[in-house]
């Protein structure tokens, strides 16, 4: 009898489950990675640059990505179109409106992690300039309509893309119009998973509050510090949101295999070529029962596709993902990376953030997840203001840091990453109550000086 391959084995949860346990690793070999996205404009129109040449004949996207060839980045490609790129475990990759991502190689403190990203933002503004593009860290675009947004060639945007106007009002508004930055993290074991999943997703919004940078909607104030967040408010229910079974008893790696195998598809891949599944079941797929891909059942690639299509506040694949933080200033990029670091890589730093969070209800999630959106730091969480939280939340990951003791020319350690959002707690105003002053003051009413006083 023929031997069966692992591979060709009918999936389950239990696999599915193994696949996401693969993640633990001992605590000497947790790494932290960083990615961000901007926004890139054409420089004296402010417009939104598309993946071709405009019609004036400067380059977009594409000039960017083959430029930074030079560099030794190794192209990444769907059938023949350039959509990302590759070195030493980092990626540039093609967000849906032309957002520019870099995600950063795993590395084991925040002095690389700044490095990298200095590097890579030179690297790109040295292409740029050649070609007439500036680049903007916002989490929403301050101007741009929907239709002011290009559409980047790549395969699974076009089926979100078709989709998302079915399940929420936002979802085109997410995919076209934000930009965020995030943190991801390492766990030892399901135990050390659980414990770093409840704390950060229960305090997820006050980091969103600290980086709330997305005041401006086409031109105008639109009533909220982080228009980005608001907009996941209303994406697909579905594959969003503050996942309240992760505070039930029991939660573990299967926990979430079931959640996300009810989660319903985007796609599966035959080669390059994207099939469209939107809104079809995974556990049908897993079963052989779907009937535009007869004869087919999901294999693990399948499954590891459909983990990149759930969009919670905190995600679990094989490490965890911190994904509550508007995009903002090269600074902010390295502080967020140092906020998490400093909670979750300390031993008593995480119980103390928990014990931060560990009485809040869902309710008072829930709400924290909409102020935090709306007012920033100005509101209130179980009768206590916002701020205060967000001020000792920084102060454990400093002590977490200062424990860490990873330093940089022997000299400096990392909490002085933390600095920027240090002032930020204190003052009580976020980056967006900083830019609404500008626009109230000296802007007089125009968002365009934005891209003039807060481009890379």
């Amino acid at each position: 009898m023929a031997q069966t391959k692992l591979d060709d084995r009918p999936l389950t949860i239990e696999a599915m489950a193994a696949h996401l346990a693969k993640g633990c690793k001992p605590a000497e070999q947790w790494r932290v990675g960083a990615e961000h996205e901007k926004f890139a404009f054409r420089l004296g129109t402010n417009r939104a640059i598309d993946y071709l040449p405009d019609a004036e004949g400067r380059g977009g996207i594409l000039a960017l990505m083959t430029g930074l060839m030079r560099f030794g980045w190794g192209g990444v490609y769907e059938g023949e179109t350039l959509i990302g790129l590759s070195r030493n475990g980092a990626s540039v990759s093609l967000e849906p409106g032309g957002q520019f991502e870099l995600s950063g190689a795993p590395l084991s403190d925040m002095h690389e992690i700044c490095a990298e990203t200095g590097q890579h933002l030179e690297e790109v503004k040295e292409v740029a300039d050649e070609i007439g593009v500036g680049f903007l860290g916002l989490g929403f675009t301050p101007n741009w309509t929907r239709a002011d947004v290009p559409v980047m060639p790549k395969g699974r945007y076009k089926i979100m893309r078709e989709y998302m106007p079915k399940v929420g009002s936002m979802g085109l508004d997410m995919m076209f119009r934000t930009c965020t930055v995030q943190a991801n993290l390492d766990f030892s074991s399901e135990a050390d998973m659980v414990a770093k999943f409840r704390m950060s997703l229960a305090l997820q919004p006050i980091a969103t509050a600290l980086f709330a940078n997305s005041p401006f909607t086409e031109g105008k104030p639109n009533g909220f510090v982080s228009a980005r967040a608001n907009v996941w408010t209303d994406v697909d229910a579905d594959r969003t949101g503050m996942l309240d079974f992760v505070f039930e008893d029991g939660f573990g790696f299967e926990t979430y295999a079931n959640y996300a195998a009810d989660v319903p598809m985007y796609f599966t891949k035959d080669g390059h070529r994207y099939i469209d599944l939107a809104g079809k079941s995974f556990r049908s797929f897993m079963a052989g029962d779907l009937a535009e891909v007869p004869g087919r059942r999901a294999t693990m690639k399948d499954w590891e596709d459909h983990l990149t299509t759930l969009f919670p506040e905190v995600r679990l694949k094989q490490y965890l993902e911190m994904r509550g933080a508007d995009s903002g200033p090269w600074s902010r990029i390295c502080a967020l990376q140092a906020l998490w670091t400093g909670v979750f890589y300390d031993s008593a730093a995480l119980v103390s953030a928990w014990d931060l969070c560990k009485h809040w209800t869902s309710e008072d999630r829930a709400a924290l997840r909409l102020d935090a959106a709306r007012t920033g730091l100005k509101g209130t969480i179980a009768g206590r203001p916002i701020k205060d939280v967000a001020r000792d939340f920084i102060a454990i990951a400093r002590e977490g840091l200062k424990r860490r003791a990873r330093f940089h020319a022997g000299m400096v350690d990392e909490t002085g990453y933390l600095s920027e959002l240090e002032q930020i707690a204190d003052s009580g105003l976020t980056p967006a109550d900083r830019l609404l002053e500008l626009y109230h003051g000296p802007w007089q009413g125009n968002v365009k000086p934005v891209f003039d006083d807060f481009a890379y």
